[in-house]
């Protein structure tokens, strides 16, 4: 248990790489100890890169890694006391269920009745009590990343638990309360954990803090609400949220964005000398269905609907680009075309150059 530091910290898998393509750009973080962290970004961010600079399994190329004070940047694997989970199911299909979640316990020379009490409580909480007894070589990849799960989780003594996409293999309809069960496991133990994943949901519904990579860079961290609400970049009102977030081209106009005839209030001043890449953006579910023809409103012609189920999504086109917005089922009619949209200045925000502007 305990606070996890990043000093200056930077990684490259090549010698003699340029700085700009290192995997890992120099970041300073602090993770705290007893949070659950969801690193979320796509593919080749630096997500997994970072999870092994913090087990040992690499040695970061610049900067440091502490374990509340201690400076364990060359500390090898075995002494960091961390646990890892993988991707892909990594058990021992030689042993039963039983002796591969007793193993760690072993290894820690835990008396007998203690692993049983253990093994037998994990075993519960993650639902393979009935398999105990079972080969592992006999189990279907689902149950064998259980396995896995259960052989991280079973010890009560690790710094850290790490997570790389633990729950690919796992049946989608298993996924929510899998996630759930490893938040229930671990709540109250003071356990820094840091799961890493590619999807949005999985971060959003499992960590209390997000932290989103892109290109090896920590572009935003903060709540799930915060990375809704007030994205950092476009990069982050593209990648979390679906459908993304909706940018609009503006230009600066007495400290208002003006688009085309429209001028539009919003969160953010805008200042005059902004004239190079300057947008707004909005949830499609903070667009809403204009009833009059108050301020910050625009028409759009409705090019298509998709049918979600419990909402539909309009694809919007107005003049100069294109809007999306989440409505009722029956909010607007199958026979209309044309629509005005509503951009509540509150949910409005001004973007340049792809970063937020601070007011």
């Amino acid at each position: 248990m305990a606070k996890i530091t990043f000093q200056n910290l930077a990684h490259s898998y090549f010698k003699s790489e340029p700085a700009e393509n290192w995997a890992l750009k120099p970041i300073d973080l602090v993770l705290e100890s007893g949070r659950p962290y969801a690193l979320v970004g796509p593919s080749g961010c630096g997500k997994t890169t970072i999870l092994n600079i913090i087990s040992g399994i690499i040695t970061p190329k610049q900067g440091k890694i502490l374990f509340d004070n201690d400076d364990v940047t060359n500390l090898p694997v075995k002494k960091r006391n961390v646990a890892q989970v993988f991707q892909f199911p990594t058990i021992y299909k030689s042993m039963n269920v039983f002796d591969n979640l007793a193993f760690p316990l072993i290894c820690r020379n835990m008396e007998k009745n203690k692993i049983k009490e253990r093994v037998g409580e994990i075993a519960e909480q993650i639902g393979i009590s009935n398999k105990l007894n079972r080969s592992a070589f006999k189990l279907g990849a689902d149950e064998k990343q259980l396995v896995s799960l259960g052989r991280g989780l079973v010890r009560d003594d690790v710094t850290a638990l790490l997570m790389d996409e633990p729950l690919t293999v796992i049946d989608p309809q298993l996924k929510f309360e899998l996630r759930k069960k490893i938040k229930q496991i671990v709540e109250g133990k003071n356990i820094t954990i840091i799961y890493v994943t590619h999807d949005q949901y999985e971060a959003m519904t499992f960590a209390d803090e997000l932290l989103v990579m892109s290109l090896g860079v920590l572009v935003q961290r903060g709540t799930p609400e915060q990375l809704f609400e007030v994205p950092a970049t476009k990069y982050v009102g593209n990648f979390i949220g679906s459908p993304a977030m909706n940018f609009l081209k503006v230009e600066a106009d007495n400290g208002k964005a003006r688009f085309g005839n429209l001028v539009f209030d919003t969160n953010e001043k805008v200042h005059n000398d902004l004239r190079e890449e300057l947008e707004i953006g909005i949830r499609p579910e903070y667009v809403k269905v204009a009833k009059s023809a108050d301020a910050n409103t625009i028409s759009a012609t409705i090019l298509e609907r998709d049918n979600m189920g419990a909402y539909q999504v309009l694809n919007c086109k107005v003049d100069g680009g294109f809007i999306k917005m989440k409505v009722g089922m029956d909010e607007v009619s199958q026979g209309t075309s044309s629509i005005n949209l509503l951009f509540p200045k509150e949910k409005l925000h001004l973007y340049h150059k792809g970063e937020l502007i601070a007011n």
